[in-house]
């Protein structure tokens, strides 16, 4: 998987976070309604381009858990529960970040995570995950029905989604309805954190519509393809004080140094453990 790196704005102060693990590491109880959520089962092979399952000691699974512990800041204090993650264009690993990232604060369980696919142009999760298309959100938002009830867990990844499911009209329309704010009031009762894979910036309004019913967005740029008059454009467009941070994506050269230091690490301390120990706890 091409290597992530986070260019994430630091909050402000160390708050409590309120959400972080108990003392004893239990798993915690899903609350009542999340309890008859129905669960699919992932075959990792699907799960490939998951870092954290793929390969949990690597560069790109490393790179995400700081990318949570920036984004524990800001819940810590208050500040985020809802993300957008986008693109300015097509072809730039929106979804692939944003499945790492349900999979890295849903910290194996402890955490009640919601990924949202809100790309009904061109929706991936499902395929990528090796799911059966079902309704989602699309006849959610058309039909008013409850949307936990197309809701799945996903084991062992253990987060949520919320699949896009099929729209009749455009799906543009469907953002722009008053429909999806309280749907997303609604999911956000029973979760810790909802992301929402948006489709890209430029070629459609409907990442902008989203990020008005969000706490942030989160953009994602390939290096050496996203122009950056595009990157400009796409803050631009979302709003400068809506755009949390830069996720780049497709950055080479890192992995060497990365498992070069690895191993001297715990060679000076004697582990004789590798960067590819899978004894190691995540």
């Amino acid at each position: 998987m091409s290597q992530v790196y986070e260019a994430l704005r630091k909050a402000q102060g160390q708050a409590e976070d309120p959400l972080s693990a108990s003392a004893n590491g239990r798993l915690a109880r899903p609350e009542p309604a999340l309890q008859e959520v129905p669960v699919d089962e992932v075959d990792l092979q699907f799960a490939r381009r998951i870092a954290l399952s793929s390969d949990p000691h690597g560069l790109g699974a490393d790179r995400f858990r700081l990318l949570r512990m920036r984004l524990r800041e800001l819940a810590g204090a208050g500040k985020l529960k809802t993300l957008l993650v986008t693109s300015p264009l097509p072809q730039e690993g929106k979804s692939t970040v944003a499945m790492n990232l349900a999979t890295v604060l849903a910290e194996h369980g402890r955490r009640n995570v919601l990924l949202v696919d809100a790309d009904l142009h061109h929706s991936s999760v499902a395929h990528d995950l090796g799911l059966p298309p079902r309704p989602g959100l699309a006849e959610c938002i058309e039909t008013g029905a409850d949307p936990l009830s197309a809701v799945r867990r996903l084991q062992p990844l253990a987060w949520y989604v919320l699949q896009s499911g099929t729209t009749q009209g455009n799906p543009a329309d469907l953002f722009h309805a008053e429909a999806l704010s309280p749907l997303l009031a609604r999911l956000s009762l029973h979760f810790d954190w909802i992301l929402l894979d948006g489709p890209p910036v430029i070629p459609l309004t409907d990442a902008i519509s989203l990020s008005r019913l969000v706490d942030a967005a989160l953009l994602v740029a390939r290096v050496g393809q996203t122009p950056r008059e595009a990157l400009d454009k796409s803050i631009s467009l979302i709003g400068r004080g809506s755009v949390l941070g830069i996720v780049l994506n497709g950055v080479e050269g890192l992995n060497r140094l990365y498992s070069y230091n690895y191993g001297r690490y715990y060679s000076r301390n004697g582990s004789g453990k590798q960067a590819g120990d899978t004894n190691r706890k995540d």
